[in-house]
């Protein structure tokens, strides 16, 4: 096998949680183009037709799954859906998330708990429902979307639920990883930086100090620039990887 060959998936199956826009869109494609069949996870159904069309052109399967992933029996039916349609799901990408810019005196409980149920319940639950199915059927990969604020505190918004949220994804991801190791299910995580995307608005003069200028490349990154790394983790590229977080930032975490 050569080196390119490691990195196809061409009969596996990738389930992609909040593939409806941002972030997840541009992995689901990614995986699509290395020739996997796609499940669009998300609540968005008509952005979900558009996605679903968008990667059926690529010549793979898609099929749609909607639901919550805060939600234990929604996830229990999109492994259901996925396994009536492509009888395994080998990839799963834990996208979806949530952030609320507040000072830590004035976020309340319920500010709180919208972050948490997201970002770190809902990786649980999906990793947890799909883990054993990986387990059962001898292997799989779990790639879960961190971030660089997991280690750094940013500026000039305060976001304590987001970075305590993303902190927990990175070592739930390696308390995993480390579990499943011997089943074959090798987890991981991508902790991306400043992105463009709806959830970080990038372009906003007053976000241009803290987010741009003290990236050492001086821009944000693109979503599509996050693809490869994607495919990497859930490909056989990265055979010997586990419990490992991979960050993609522009260099703004070295400082």
């Amino acid at each position: 096998m050569s080196v390119l060959d490691t990195f196809v998936l061409t009969g596996r199956t990738a389930v992609v949680t909040g593939a409806t826009r941002g972030l997840g869109r541009a992995f689901a494609r990614a995986l699509a183009e290395a020739g996997a069949n796609i499940v669009v996870v998300g609540r968005d159904a008509a952005a979900a037709v558009e996605v679903e069309a968008e990667l059926r052109a690529l010549g793979v399967g898609v099929i749609v799954a909607l639901g919550d992933v805060t939600r234990r029996s929604d996830v229990e039916q999109v492994l259901a859906q996925t396994v009536s349609a492509f009888g395994r799901a080998d990839v799963l990408v834990n996208n979806a998330g949530a952030c609320i810019h507040k000072p830590a005196a004035e976020v309340t409980d319920d500010d709180w708990r919208a972050v948490m149920d997201v970002n770190l319940d809902g990786v649980w639950i999906a990793s947890q429902v799909f883990g054993r199915h990986m387990i059962d059927q001898g292997g799989g990969s779990i790639v879960n979307v961190g971030s660089m604020s997991a280690a750094i505190v940013n500026r000039p918004q305060w976001q304590p639920a987001y970075n305590a949220s993303k902190a927990a994804v990175h070592h739930l991801t390696r308390s995993l990883a480390a579990e499943w190791a011997p089943s074959n299910v090798r987890v991981n995580a991508l902790a991306p930086g400043y992105m463009r995307t709806d959830m970080s608005p990038v372009d906003e003069p007053r976000y241009q100090r803290y987010w741009i200028e003290d990236t050492p490349q001086r821009r944000a990154g693109e979503p599509e620039e996050l693809g490869p790394a994607v495919v990497f983790l859930a490909s056989d590229a990265s055979s010997f990887m586990t419990g490992s977080v991979l960050t993609i930032d522009g260099g703004y975490s070295v400082f």
